[in-house]
C-alpha cells in the first residue's frame, strides 16, 4: 500500500491551508479552490465533523490535525486567533510591551482589547488563555499591523501601548511594571512626546495626565512633558493605581497614592 497516499478531502484542505495560513476562512476555500460560497461551506462543515478542522469564530477555523494534511504549519501562535475571535480588536497592554521591547517580563495571557462586548474578561479559547478589556471602536486608535505568518493582527503601537497602561494600569500589568515600562519607554530614541500627548487627549481620561505627570516630573529628560501634564489637569481627584490602597493625596497631581510614595513626591 503507498504510504504516502492522501485523501482527497484532505488534499483539498492542505491547499487551502497552504494559501491560508492560520486561520481559515469562507473566502479562502472559495478563491483555492475556485468554488460557490455554499459549496465552501459545506466543506468546512465537513471537515469540522471530521475534526480535521475547529471553528474559532463565525466564518474562521484553525487546522485541528496539520501533520496529517502534509502541512509544515503549526498552530502556535495566539495573536493568529484575534481577528477571528475579538475584532475589531487589537493586541495591547502588556502584551504590546513585550512585543515593543518595553519589558522582558514573560506574561502567560495574551491582552485584548475588543469592542465587542465582553461577557467574561478571562477566556481560554483552543489551548491559548486571552484577557480581554473592552473599549469604544472610536477609540481604536493609535496602532500597527503585525504580520504573523499569513495573518495581519492589529497591535497598538509604542505610545498607544503606554498611554493605555496609564489609563488602566491593569492592562500593564500593574502600577509597577507600568512604570518600570515607562522608565524604558523614554530612554528609547523613538519615543515621541507630542504623540503619547495627543493618544492622551484623544482616549479622553484626565487621570493619563495625572499619572504621567505625576510619574515623569522628576525625570531628567522629561520636563516638558511634565508640565504639558499639568496644564491638562482634568478636576476631581483619581488613584495612581484603583487596586491599591491609596491613603495619601498628592495634591500638585491630584492623584492618591500608595503610604510608600509620599517620600517620593511632594504632597
Amino acid at each position: 500500500m503507498d504510504k504516502t497516499f492522501v485523501p482527497r478531502g484532505r488534499r483539498k484542505l492542505s491547499a487551502v491551508v497552504r494559501e491560508a495560513g492560520d486561520v481559515i476562512h469562507i473566502d479562502d476555500v472559495v478563491a483555492t479552490l475556485s468554488i460557490e460560497r455554499s459549496k465552501a461551506i459545506q466543506l468546512l462543515s465537513r471537515w469540522t465533523r471530521q475534526a480535521w478542522l475547529r471553528r474559532v469564530g463565525p466564518g474562521s477555523y484553525v487546522p485541528a490535525q496539520l501533520d496529517s494534511l502534509e502541512s509544515e504549519q503549526v498552530l502556535d501562535d495566539p495573536w493568529v486567533l484575534v481577528p477571528a475571535l475579538y475584532a475589531p480588536a487589537y493586541i495591547g497592554g502588556w502584551t504590546a510591551a513585550e512585543h515593543w521591547g518595553l519589558t522582558e517580563q514573560i506574561f502567560r495571557q495574551t491582552l485584548v482589547m475588543t469592542a465587542r462586548t465582553v461577557r467574561e474578561k478571562h477566556q481560554k479559547r483552543h489551548g491559548a488563555q486571552f484577557v480581554l478589556r473592552h473599549i469604544q471602536e472610536r477609540k481604536l486608535f493609535g496602532t500597527e499591523p503585525v504580520w504573523r505568518g499569513q495573518s495581519k493582527i492589529l497591535v497598538s503601537d509604542i505610545h498607544r501601548t503606554m498611554v493605555d497602561m496609564l489609563d488602566e494600569s491593569s492592562s500593564g500589568g500593574g502600577i509597577q511594571h507600568t512604570v518600570d515600562c515607562l522608565a524604558n519607554y523614554l530612554k528609547r530614541s523613538d519615543r515621541d512626546d507630542n504623540l503619547l500627548i495627543s493618544y492622551a487627549k484623544k482616549l479622553g481620561n484626565g487621570a493619563v495626565f495625572k499619572r504621567l505627570g505625576l510619574l515623569v516630573e522628576k525625570h531628567p529628560d522629561a520636563t516638558d512633558l511634565s508640565m504639558v501634564c499639568k496644564t491638562n489637569l482634568s478636576a476631581g481627584n483619581a488613584k495612581i493605581d484603583p487596586a491599591l490602597e491609596c491613603p495619601r493625596l498628592v495634591s500638585k497631581w491630584h492623584l492618591w497614592v500608595p503610604e510608600g510614595w509620599v517620600s517620593m513626591h511632594a504632597e
